[in-house]
């Protein structure tokens, strides 16, 4: 199993992943590739996220039964704690905030 997640993607990109996964919510796609074609796909969203942002997250053989990569400016950052990947949160960005 497979799911792509996009944010603040050009609509060409999510035009090409729904010509190989489901769209099953805007910028969610799901599907079962095999991992050649998994990594033909994820190659096609890092040359197409532009300023956005996605996640892909797949099933594999590991601790917890998955994989995902990150791309993109998030909030949201994988990080490795003794071989079992996690996500870190990144501070809030204030830059905007009057002072």
């Amino acid at each position: 199993m497979l799911v792509i997640v996009t944010e603040n993607v050009p609509p060409r990109l999510r035009g090409r992943l729904a010509v190989w996964l489901l769209e099953i919510r805007a910028g969610v796609y799901i599907g079962n590739p095999s991992k050649r074609v998994r990594e033909f796909i994820w190659e096609q969203v890092g040359q197409g996220v532009e300023n956005g942002n996605a996640v892909i997250a797949w099933t594999t053989n590991t601790e917890s039964g998955y994989d995902f990569k990150t791309i993109g400016a998030n909030r949201r950052v994988p990080v490795d704690f003794d071989g079992l990947r996690l996500v870190s949160f990144l501070p809030p960005d204030h830059s905007d905030e009057a002072l």
